[in-house]
């Protein structure tokens, strides 16, 4: 797996109520990733960026909204995001990943 795909499976955070009350009681993340990134790759991906040891990654893929416009029906796309549980007494701190 090269480097450059690596830094391309994960588009960013997903900030939520339920990514925040995860990540308290859990010691869960949540991410955007992209839509045919695999568990290996995000684990590998979160390893590197953040220096921490993943446990576990499940993935759950969003299906986008139907909403209706002016023109007519439209879809906003599907997505991919992803909970990565972190081994025990480590975590991210966002404000100091670069």
């Amino acid at each position: 797996m090269n480097q450059e795909r690596i830094l391309k499976v994960l588009l960013g955070p997903h900030i939520s109520e339920k990514a925040t009350v995860a990540a308290d009681m859990h010691g869960q993340y949540v991410f955007r990733v992209t839509k045919d990134a695999t568990k290996l790759e995000i684990k590998k991906a979160v390893e590197q960026l953040f220096d921490v040891s993943v446990q576990a990654v499940r993935t759950v893929t969003v299906k986008g909204k139907t909403k209706r416009t002016a023109r007519g029906l439209g879809k906003r796309s599907d997505w991919k995001k992803a909970y990565v549980s972190l081994e025990q007494g480590q975590d991210i701190d966002f404000a100091d990943a670069e």
